[in-house]
């Protein structure tokens, strides 16, 4: 297997992606990370209306286009109602459960710019007040968000600016352990962002020409169903999303490989790219486990649902605890990485 050139690196980075607040709808502060580092790499840069990011590093051939996605967006909460206590009511933003989010200390983002902390907690926490607080149900009506600060009634909490819509953000909680794991909230999909970055400047430094021209979007809607669904060129012809691959009973993913995602909830991915993608593996000896996922969708399958013409994929890091405490292993980065850069560098397959 090659070598990774900088690991070290790549941790570091994601460090500071997840560590930047942005649940689906508000992702400007990511998006504007993102941009400005490609910007120091010299690479050309266009936002969409959406407000993702392409990026695009010309090839050989601009007959026949690559594009590759991860996403930014992250699971999080809009305040649904000022409760009369001085608490918050949460709706969620993405596909995940309360009990997850329980105890996490979080960010309330007000529509003027300011952020106050809080934590997210059962109404019933308290076991010496709460007789039911082991068996009480973890669910909107049960759960709020204690704000840190002097508030008694819903009139306290409206004049620190708070209001029904504002974003709610979660702790992440990132550590990077000392034998190679780093465990974080929202490693889906910061960790495939970070491995996108560290390809793009990987590419540039070495001032290789890749075969096909290639487009790399930055995603800021997946987690609601549509960040990757459009500003497809017309010359795209093979489309890879890089997202987590997801491990639990009965998957093969792991967090020491790569997984190939060979089927999700939108249906089987592509046959002829997924068997290009294991032959790339197998031949420069990079870690893979083949699985399926099935309650699951990417960009990718977002995209062939739009409409597009395209050869999808789905790739990316093995990520244990999905939509909660996340974790992962730097070996895992090591093979997705290397799988993408032998990828970029090999032909288009025929179709």
């Amino acid at each position: 297997m090659n070598t990774y050139p900088n690991v070290t690196e790549t941790k570091d980075l994601i460090k500071q992606l997840v560590s930047i607040p942005s649940p689906s709808g508000n992702t400007f502060k990511v998006i504007q990370f993102v941009e400005e580092y490609l910007k120091d790499l010299s690479v050309e840069t266009k936002r969409n209306r959406k407000g993702g990011l392409m990026a695009t590093i010309p090839g050989a051939n601009n007959k026949e286009h690559r594009m590759l996605t991860a996403h930014v967006d992250t699971l999080g909460a809009m305040v649904k109602e000022v409760k009369s206590n001085g608490r918050l009511r949460l709706d969620l933003i993405g596909g995940f459960r309360y009990n997850s989010i329980e105890g996490e200390y979080c960010e309330i983002h007000t529509s003027a710019g300011d952020v106050l902390t809080g934590t997210i907690l059962l109404h019933q926490t308290s076991v010496h007040v709460y007789k039911d607080a082991g068996e009480a149900k973890r669910d909107q009506t049960n759960m709020e968000v204690r704000i840190d600060a002097k508030v008694e009634n819903a009139e306290d909490v409206r004049a620190l600016g708070i209001e029904v819509g504002d974003f709610v953000s979660f702790d992440p909680r990132v550590q990077l352990t000392a034998n190679g794991f780093i465990k974080s909230r929202h490693l889906d999909d910061k960790a495939s962002v970070g491995i996108l970055l560290q390809l793009m400047k990987r590419i540039k430094e070495e001032d290789v020409t890749l075969p096909h021209t290639t487009h790399f979007l930055i995603s800021n809607n997946e987690e609601i169903g549509y960040g990757g669904n459009s500003n497809i060129t017309p010359e795209t012809v093979e489309y890879l999303a890089v997202d987590m691959g997801a491990m639990g009973d009965g998957q093969s993913t792991d967090e020491y490989t790569v997984s190939i995602c060979v089927k999700d909830a939108s249906g089987p991915y592509h046959y002829g790219l997924r068997r290009h993608l294991v032959q790339i593996a197998e031949l420069n000896e990079i870690g893979y486990k083949l699985d399926i996922y099935p309650y699951y969708g990417s960009d990718a399958s977002a995209a062939i649902r739009s409409g597009h013409d395209i050869i999808h994929g789905l790739v990316g890091p093995g990520i244990d605890s999905s939509h909660a405490f996340e974790r992962t292993h730097e070996t895992s980065l090591i093979h997705t990485e290397n799988l993408l850069y032998h990828y970029l560098h090999s032909k288009i397959i025929a179709y």
